[in-house]
């Protein structure tokens, strides 16, 4: 069943049960159950045995430890200690009482989170991640539901890394693109050069940023989205009562110490960051070679290990002032473990999500999405709209927006360079807009996963409450691609996906005040 339409199937199932069970561990469970059995042609001890095997490959690869996940894993759990101890501290609550003297409003405090996710484009997970610890005691002020705050760092971590020629995506992009410049011998452009002129061709990145000032300010609460907002204004609840347990919600684990300082926030935070971004710079200058550039640093760079080394210098920094505080105060321990606790759901989808990607890739769903594109007999000015439709899919389905890139590219580089070479740039950045577009639908992708974790939001109400605006934001950039392949015009493909998103926006916030 490898490489044929049964090699969906299990993608496919997965996603109807989360959709009708919003259970999100049974849905991944039963994928990976389905595709074992696919491989094995419903041998059950066969089929057992690679779901062990692929649980066991996340650890060890190679008969080497896979370091790079246990580092990520250590770093959600570092990330959990951190938030408890600022919770513990009082810094959260001081930084909320700070804050909400000078954002006066639920408007300017959505629109703040948005530019935080604009700020840290270093790298999606750090994003995610670093974005939902400074602006969670700021939103949570002021009634903003955790599944909102969610979808302000989602869309603003992949779409703004994936334009960004510094960050992780970026340097890993353009490193593909200098090979497949070389494999199609084109030699009038540079991976640089492409990269940089992509960038207003990124129809669906450039809607989505776009889109989430427009929701900040127009209050565009629409699907399940208006719900959660409606709880939370009304209620004050910022979590749905029926969600399973959500990453970050300590709960009433314990009370913050009433002589909490806002820099028991912003030095464990900032420490996060500088250490981070300082790790990044020193792994990638270590493996860069001869030739160092900023370029070269942040494609070599080791992310899950800078990652690690920032929550641990954090965590310290944290704990010292712990200690520093005068009592009462909650003990050392219990707050490690709550914090700990508090990460575990997100761990248990993390580790899901792996083990359905490598069912995937055996099964390869890819390979077969791919070869409906290589094989289709279509005019060349459909080109970007069908690779944008193929990689959002292929996303969706894997979970996976590098490994989309990594099939697509070079797929997208070889059919344009033989049909029509002017589609060769909206057909290559087509399929980075439709890999981010199939990130953001996906409950199994790693940046879906750990944006609900910086939100503390549960997983399941991020991916449905981001679903609808993720489908405003493709549907103009799927115009901008067939405007472009038509007419070859960035400046009129670009505006006419921009006036789609500007539309939609307007008429939602008519509507929304007609209501009212």
């Amino acid at each position: 069943m490898e490489g044929t339409f049964y090699s969906i199937i299990p993608a496919l199932l997965m996603l109807v049960l989360v959709l009708l069970t919003k259970r999100v561990l049974l849905s991944l469970g039963a994928g990976i159950v389905v595709g074992a059995l696919f491989i094995h042609d419903f041998a059950i001890i066969y089929s057992l045995t690679e779901i062990w095997n692929v649980f066991y490959g996340i650890f060890v690869t190679s008969g080497q430890l896979n370091i790079g996940n246990f580092q990520l894993l250590g770093f959600l759990l570092l990330l959990g200690m951190l938030t408890a101890f600022l919770t513990a501290s009082g810094g959260s609550r001081a930084f909320g009482d700070w804050m909400i003297k000078r954002v006066k409003t639920r408007t300017s405090a959505q629109v703040m989170t948005g530019v935080l996710g604009l700020i840290i484009f270093i790298d999606d997970y750090f994003n995610s991640l670093a974005v939902g610890q400074i602006a969670r005691p700021l939103t949570d002020r002021h009634k903003i539901s955790r599944a909102k705050l969610a979808y302000f760092i989602d869309s603003t971590s992949a779409p703004v890394t994936v334009i960004s020629p510094v960050s992780s995506w970026g340097a890993y992009i353009i490193g593909i693109i200098g090979g497949l410049l070389a494999a199609n011998e084109i030699t009038d452009l540079q991976p640089l050069e492409t990269f940089i002129k992509m960038i207003p061709m990124n129809f669906y990145a450039l809607a989505a940023l776009l889109l989430v000032f427009m929701v900040a300010y127009f209050r565009m609460d629409i699907g399940p989205m208006r719900k959660h907002e409606e709880r939370a204004v009304e209620e004050g609840l910022l979590l749905n009562p029926d969600s399973e347990q959500v990453p970050g919600d300590l709960g009433d684990a314990f009370d913050p110490h009433s002589n909490g300082k806002i820099y028991h926030l912003l030095v464990p935070i900032g420490v996060l960051i500088v250490a981070t971004v300082a790790a990044m710079v020193v792994t990638g200058m270590m493996t860069s070679g001869t030739e160092i550039t900023l370029l070269s640093i942040f494609a070599n760079t080791n992310v899950n290990l800078s990652l690690f080394i920032g929550g641990l210098a954090s965590v310290l920094s944290a704990l010292v002032f712990h200690w520093l505080q005068t009592k009462p105060k909650p003990g050392l321990w219990k707050i490690s473990i709550e914090g700990i606790k508090t990460m575990m759901p997100a761990i248990y989808i993390l580790l899901l999500a792996w083990m359905i990607g490598s069912i995937m890739g055996t099964l390869e769903t890819g390979e077969y999405l791919s070869r409906i594109v290589n094989d289709a007999s279509i005019s060349p000015s459909l080109l970007p709209f069908l690779f944008f439709t193929i990689a959002g899919i292929m996303a969706l389905a894997t979970g996976t927006s590098w490994g989309t890139f990594g099939i697509m590219l070079p797929i997208a580089a070889e059919v344009a360079s033989i049909t029509d070479m002017t589609m060769l740039l909206p057909s290559l950045a087509a399929v980075l807009a439709g890999s981010v577009f199939g990130d953001h639908c996906t409950p199994i992708s790693d940046t879906t996963i750990l944006s609900s974790t910086g939100a503390g939001s549960n997983h399941i109400d991020h991916v449905l409450t981001q679903l609808p605006y993720a489908i405003i934001a493709a549907i103009s950039a799927a115009v901008g691609y067939l405007v472009i392949g038509f007419t070859g015009l960035v400046s009129i493909a670009l505006l006419a996906s921009l006036i789609i998103i500007i539309a939609a926006g307007l008429f939602i916030h008519f509507m929304e005040t007609t209501k009212q």
